[in-house]
């Protein structure tokens, strides 16, 4: 079928009565200067429940497709009168890792009327930070980046805006981040609590450890399902044993973080308990994620083995950091978090 012209698929979006079929909204992929110039003309005439709609298609097909790319889509959109609309563009260019977004998500976390849309620029911001941790920001980008998060921290007032700053930065090395991780955990405030315990994963500091595998227990399933992701992520070896007794968790998230983070700390019985679960699941979800537990697994084992020789410590490192750069990214890019919290906003 020949590619439809893309005025053609301009007046479609325009005309509330015609049904845009999936595969045409492929055509908004790597526009060109003069589709760019077209589509900002004609974007604020689209009808909202379709400007709302087209973005929520477009994050969907973006993710099942990493070829596709609808940054020109979504840098149109930021600039959107409709919050959904734009916390949906922040959340699509997020995917892209574009640096020179950095300012515009800095300005909307500052001025954005929306705690939405603030929170989804503080996520995104995220990323950013843990760049600077690998020497990839210049020094006065990262110090920019990590100071606005501590000022949301301390003056934004909604909450969830709040915690996502935190979450975003917990990837910095930074002296002040621990001690504000630790009095959210302390608040005794369950949304706090689950971000700090997330937090505390990203942060890639073992002092958590003891604090990570007690929450293993806890009540609350959201807290439980941050805790097994973190035992993952700090590679809390003797976690495999709680992990797997939490695979039978009556919780769908702690179920599925304690598979994924059984393959980051791998240990004895880890492989025989995916095995045995593989053979016995039915679902497709789950056969996935088994089947990409495993693989990770093998890594993870394999890591392990290397670092049984005796290779100069220069070489292990160098040979080790773009395998962890990319685990860490996927991560940081797939890992969703927070499906059950309620967005509460402060007055």
């Amino acid at each position: 079928m020949s590619e439809i012209p893309f005025e053609n698929l301009l007046e479609s979006l325009l005309d509330e009565e015609t049904r845009l079929h999936p595969r045409n909204l492929y055509r908004l992929s790597d526009l060109d200067p003069a589709e760019i110039e077209s589509l900002a003309k004609t974007w604020p005439k689209i009808p909202l429940w379709r400007r709302q709609a087209l973005l929520e298609d477009l994050e969907e097909i973006g993710q099942a497709d990493t070829i596709l790319s609808f940054e020109a889509v979504a840098r149109q959109a930021i600039e959107d009168d409709d919050p959904k609309v734009r916390s949906i563009a922040i959340r699509i260019l997020n995917d892209y890792q574009i640096k020179d977004l950095i300012p515009k998500f800095l300005d909307i976390l500052t001025e954005d009327k929306d705690a939405q849309v603030r929170a989804e620029a503080a996520l995104a911001l995220g990323y950013f930070v843990y760049l600077g941790e690998l020497d990839e920001l210049p020094n006065q980008t990262q110090r920019e980046i990590e100071t606005a998060l501590f000022t949301i921290i301390d003056n934004d007032l909604a909450k969830l805006v709040r915690r996502r700053a935190l979450e975003a930065v917990s990837f910095s090395s930074h002296a002040d981040v621990a001690g504000i991780i630790q009095k959210a955990f302390d608040s005794g405030d369950r949304d706090w609590m689950v971000s700090a315990v997330f937090s505390m994963g990203r942060s890639a500091d073992r002092r958590w450890s003891e604090n990570v595998i007690a929450m293993l227990e806890h009540k609350t399933p959201a807290i439980r399902a941050e805790a097994a992701r973190a035992a993952g992520e700090l590679e809390i070896k003797g976690a495999a044993p709680q992990l797997i007794e939490l695979i039978d968790d009556p919780d769908k998230n702690v179920h599925s973080a304690s598979i994924w983070s059984l393959s980051q700390v791998g240990g004895e019985g880890v492989r025989q308990t995916l095995e045995w679960l593989l053979e016995q699941a039915e679902d497709y979800d789950e056969i996935n994620l088994l089947e990409a537990a495993l693989d990770n697994l093998a890594f993870t084992e394999d890591i392990e083995l290397y670092t049984l020789f005796d290779f100069p410590g220069e070489d292990l490192e160098s040979s080790l950091s773009e395998f962890d750069l990319l685990e860490a990214e996927d991560e940081f890019l797939n890992n969703d978090v927070y499906e059950d919290d309620e967005e509460e906003f402060e007055d």
